[in-house]
């Protein structure tokens, strides 16, 4: 298990604890986190679960692979840390991650 904290572009945050093998945008659609959408359910189909990763955690995060590259096109606002929260796994490896919304999604 592992502690994810979310924050808002405005600078709330909001830490939730999430099982390991969850993706990261289950975790946050299970605590309602404000702009993780997941129109599609995490199946790398919409962009509406994109974050920026703290640079600390990226490598941790695993490889973007070229789906989720793809779908990143169609984000708004895309920065190097960018990921798509349904790609990302959680596993121990990430307790105490912390990810930030872009303000395009709220």
């Amino acid at each position: 298990m592992a502690k994810i904290t979310f924050v808002n572009h405005d600078g709330t945050e909001r830490t939730v604890e999430a099982k390991n093998g969850m993706s990261v945008m289950e975790a946050a659609v299970n605590n309602s986190i404000p702009g993780i959408d997941a129109d599609c359910g995490g199946a790398c189909a919409c962009a509406t679960c994109h974050v920026y990763v703290e640079d600390a955690f990226l490598a941790k995060a695993g490889e973007q692979q070229e789906m989720e590259k793809s779908m990143l096109d169609f984000a708004e606002n895309v920065q190097p840390n960018s990921r798509l929260s349904c790609q990302i796994k959680v596993s121990d490896a990430l307790d105490g991650m912390r990810v930030t919304t872009p303000e395009s999604q709220h």
